[in-house]
């Protein structure tokens, strides 16, 4: 495989738009799958099928089609029969099959499902099918090596060779009684160092780190990190393996949930890219803007009843961008943390309290050091004009306070309630911290005016 140069990619898109048929099939036969993936972003539907149409090799075109974004998969599968399509999924991995499937419609699954000339590897896939893609079983695949604890190692290595010619990559040696119930790892080192009439049961390694068929894909994920595996194996729930997760099927979906989570928190209700069209992304952006409408006009109706003191105090107007600025960026760094230590397992949800008691120690300092220096900066330069002074460092004490614990009670909230909490690090953070943080201020301010003119 090899990898293309920008004027050699200059030259192959050329050479696709003049349809020369042999010099493209020349060019793209030595590239890697995800290479020519990567090409098809820059062409339309017609150019993308012909250049497809071209790869000779059948297990590089299947390859092609995991490598491609979901939407520009689609569009080609939109164009293949059911024939097809069931040939491609033969050549693929049961976990790569059963992601391809779960893109079809709903009337086109079954039926290519019967096109699978394989029909063990159809069985599995229709059982992997059953689980949710958001868990182990939706992320495992059926492809590994399982041997008996009771066979020696000659045995042993017969059965590995066995099943390996049917496996592209091998990670480990899954060891498992009678009843396939999971019982170590057999390192493939132990198969040279040890002698021959061992037993694999005395020399396997025992309790291997496993996950069961219903954990979430983030769990996962934090044990992957955790323990530096490059595969995990899946049990049922009395114990028997069932699969395993490699770690590129990990990564995958820490991308995508990354990259979800990133949308969420920037306002983008759904998951889009660059290239979506107008209606598309108009359709996912459009929600949290109206959202933010109306916070703006909730905001002006709060200014209006605010309207008579400002006229008094015009001083008063100049810090209401600082109330809001302040309380927003206080609120979405005390969710930002939460979100992160959810994400990565480092803090529990029946650890709410505890959290919210350490981000309000942290607001209190916070709060301290921001109102005393913006109290000392008004003073200043105000001319002594005690009322704006107490308004506004009262005011930025109580908005650190409040938007740090909103910012730590909210997400913790969603993730009890099975909502993504990174949406908590977005608009929705920063719009109630406005609305809450000028409510404070504008009662602060009231209360101050009275008792410094009274």
């Amino acid at each position: 495989m090899k990898d293309l140069t920008t004027a050699q990619i200059e030259s192959l898109e050329q050479l696709i738009e003049e349809q020369n048929t042999d010099r493209v099939r020349d060019l793209i036969k030595d590239l890697h799958p995800a290479d020519i993936a990567e090409l098809f972003q820059d062409l339309d539907l017609h150019d993308a099928e012909w250049v497809f149409n071209l790869i000779d090799d059948k297990d590089v075109q299947a390859d092609v089609l995991m490598e491609l974004d979901e939407e520009d998969r689609k569009k080609l599968l939109e164009g293949m029969d059911s024939d097809r399509i069931g040939h491609f999924i033969d050549l693929l991995d049961t976990d790569d099959a059963v992601d391809l499937i779960q893109e079809l419609d709903e009337e086109d699954r079954d039926e290519v499902i019967q096109k699978i000339e394989d029909v063990e590897q159809a069985g599995d896939i229709v059982d992997l099918l059953q689980y949710d893609e958001d868990t182990a079983g939706g992320l495992m695949g059926t492809e590994m090596i399982m041997v008996n604890e009771n066979l020696s190692m000659p045995e042993s290595l017969k059965e590995i060779r066995h099943q390996a010619e049917d496996l592209d990559d091998i990670y480990y040696v899954y060891v498992v009684d009678d009843d396939k119930r999971l019982k170590g790892i057999l390192p493939l080192k132990k198969l040279i160092t040890h002698p021959s009439v061992s037993k694999i049961k005395h020399v396997m390694e025992t309790d291997p780190v496993s996950v069961r068929t219903e954990t979430p894909i983030e769990e996962v994920a934090i044990d992957f990190e955790k323990y530096d595996l490059v595969a995990m194996p899946v049990v049922d729930g009395i114990g028997r393996l069932v699969g395993q997760i490699t770690v590129d099927d990990v990564m995958d979906e820490v991308r995508e949930q990354s990259e979800r989570d990133y949308q969420l928190a920037s306002g983008i209700s759904s998951d889009i890219d660059a290239d979506d069209s107008i209606l598309t992304q108009t359709k996912a952006r459009l929600p949290w803007l109206l959202i933010g409408i109306i916070g703006g006009i909730v905001n002006s109706i709060i200014l209006g009843g605010f309207e008579a003191q400002i006229a008094a105090v015009a001083a008063l107007a100049i810090f209401i961008p600082l109330i809001g600025g302040t309380g927003g960026n206080v609120g979405v760094q005390a969710s930002a943390i939460v979100v992160q230590g959810l994400a990565n397992g480092r803090l529990e949800i029946n650890e709410a309290w505890r959290q919210i008691g350490r981000e309000v120690l942290v607001a209190l300092i916070n709060a301290v050091v921001i109102s005393g220096l913006v109290f000392l900066y008004v003073l200043l330069t105000q001319h002594n004009n005690y009322a704006i002074c107490f308004a506004v460092g009262c005011s930025l004490f109580c908005v650190v306070i409040f938007a740090t614990v909103f910012g730590t009670f909210v997400p913790l909230t969603l993730e009890k309630l099975k909502i993504n909490p990174a949406l908590a690090t977005g608009p929705f953070i920063q719009i109630t911290n406005d609305v809450v943080g000028l409510l404070i201020y504008v009662s602060m301010s009231k209360w101050m005016l009275s008792v410094f003119t009274s």
